[in-house]
């Protein structure tokens, strides 16, 4: 089972058991989070989208750490003017450790 959820303005494919990087969120490391924007879901045969997000849909998670990733430079330069800019930047995340996925679908027997 997968679902894509999103958060930060970006979109992630999440399976039980995953850990994925995302955006700094509020909360210490430890604490539970809930994703509520889920636009897709799928067990394996099945598969549900929403238009955009699926009603009674969630996905848990743990945060497990956060940090910031890797330097990353921004260079501006304008040629024959002796105009040059050099700035660095680390973005914060949180690493999260995907739990359980649950879907609103009901199954009709």
């Amino acid at each position: 089972m997968y679902a894509v959820i999103k958060t930060g303005g970006k979109q992630y494919r999440v399976a039980p058991g995953d850990e994925i990087r995302v955006e700094k969120l509020q909360g210490d490391v430890g604490d539970a989070v809930t994703f509520d924007q889920v636009l897709l879901t799928s067990d394996g045969e099945a598969v549900e989208v929403g238009q955009p997000f699926l009603e009674n849909s969630k996905v848990a998670g743990l945060i497990t750490s956060h940090g910031k990733n890797r330097k990353i430079l921004v260079y501006k330069y304008k040629r024959r003017k002796g105009y040059r800019r050099k700035n660095g930047h680390r973005q914060h995340f949180s690493l999260v450790r995907i739990g359980d996925i649950e879907s609103g679908v009901q199954v009709e027997e």
